[in-house]
């Protein structure tokens, strides 16, 4: 396996800030495997099977969540392997080295949970991830994003306001575990009003706070969207739920109340469905397409990709200038749904950005105008490859 070797391009378009190094064991396919990288993007070719879209996997750990493929931690882990597996990685920040390290808890593998390790200090949890790296990506998993329910899009917006609000992370965290807890007093009928007060207090103040975030997020991508390259559909966005348009007429204060009294108000209807009625956790992220003057999930599937990938990369656009974590865009298989105009267009804009891109595909050939400007990694089948 080797890296094809090019001039080193112009600095002009040489990222500052990306991963250098990356290290895996015992993941997926792969039992021992590193390779190193300078900051140009990287373009993984290979065959279906070749364990492509797992070092994008591996990538995503670098982030908090379970990955780009939602899997459980567990499923992970190499077949056959009774060894946990973890991701390493070496990034450079203009100049200044981080290593960060991540895996299946060794001493609790069933547990569902993961290890981090920032430059080898021990994190208290995953969410300081976003603290150094954020992140976006498109993966053909992600075809029917406007098709499926709400969770999809709501955790593709929550995974972009990590990289310029890492304390978002946490607050998701609590947020989920109050709801959890709200939900168990009521399913075991205990009703203690300061108790339940205690916990939709938390509900609500860190309910505001995310409703907050990700609308700040969505106003910032609806300007970088307005003046994007017309090569890709132009989409509009918004945040829709009965909280988000009540914060259009009415001040935080007043929505911070109004949310009391609705959780309160519930308390009874909750215990039966077994859901919290009101907060964050049932936004959605509304996706337009006016050139036609519909929603994107009644547009075409050939128009609901371009949708998506103009509105990754006006994400990745947002990160690679207001970030203060070291952006990546991870795009698997990509371009082979473009024509020639649209993947001309990608690429300059991947080399506008100035963030590390990493981009899967079957075919080099789709690639050859990134040569020079990235670096190539050829893949055989990943389980007859060990590199060190």
């Amino acid at each position: 396996m080797k890296v094809a070797q090019f001039n080193i391009p112009p600095v002009s378009i040489v990222p500052l800030r990306g991963v250098e190094r990356l290290s895996l064991s015992h993941f997926r396919c792969y039992e021992i495997f590193t390779v190193s990288f300078d900051l140009r993007s990287v373009v993984l070719t290979g065959p279906n099977g070749a364990g492509k879209t797992n070092l994008l996997e591996a990538l995503s750990f670098l982030i908090p969540g379970r990955g780009l493929r939602r899997a459980r931690l567990s499923e992970i882990k190499q077949q056959g392997s009774s060894d946990p597996w973890t991701v390493s990685a070496q990034l450079q920040d203009q100049g200044e080295g981080i290593q960060i390290g991540t895996g299946l808890n060794p001493e609790s593998p069933e547990s569902e949970r993961r290890v981090t390790k920032i430059n080898g200090e021990k994190a208290k949890s995953q969410s300081t991830l976003a603290e150094w790296v954020s992140m976006v990506w498109l993966t053909p998993q992600m075809d029917r994003l406007f098709l499926e329910g709400s969770q999809g899009r709501r955790r593709f917006l929550d995974r972009l306001v990590y990289g310029f609000d890492p304390t978002h992370a946490q607050r998701l965290s609590r947020y989920e575990q109050a709801l959890k807890e709200r939900s168990l007093l009521l399913r075991q009928g205990r009703t203690d009003p300061v108790w339940l007060e205690g916990i939709e207090d938390n509900l609500v103040s860190d309910g505001i706070a995310i409703i907050v975030a990700r609308r700040e997020v969505v106003g910032q991508l609806t300007s970088v969207l307005k003046t994007q390259d017309n090569i890709f559909p132009q989409a509009e966005i918004s945040l829709e739920g009965e909280l988000e348009n009540l914060l259009r007429q009415h001040s935080i204060l007043e929505i911070e109340e109004k949310m009391r009294r609705l959780l309160a108000d519930c308390r009874e209807q909750d215990r039966f469905s077994g859901r919290t009625s009101y907060g964050p956790h049932r936004s959605d992220l509304a996706v337009f397409f006016p050139e036609k003057n519909q929603r994107a999930a009644l547009c075409s599937t050939g128009e609901q990709k371009a949708l998506l990938l103009s509105i990754v990369m006006a994400s990745a656009h947002l990160l690679s200038v207001r970030s203060e974590a070291i952006p990546l865009l991870l795009l698997d298989e990509v371009v082979a749904h473009l024509d020639k105009k649209r993947r001309s267009a990608l690429f300059d804009a991947i080399l506008k950005l100035r963030i590390q891109t990493w981009l899967t595909g079957t075919d080099v050939a789709l690639f050859e105008e990134l040569q020079g400007n990235a670096q190539f990694l050829s893949l055989k089948e990943a389980r007859l490859v060990s590199k060190t």
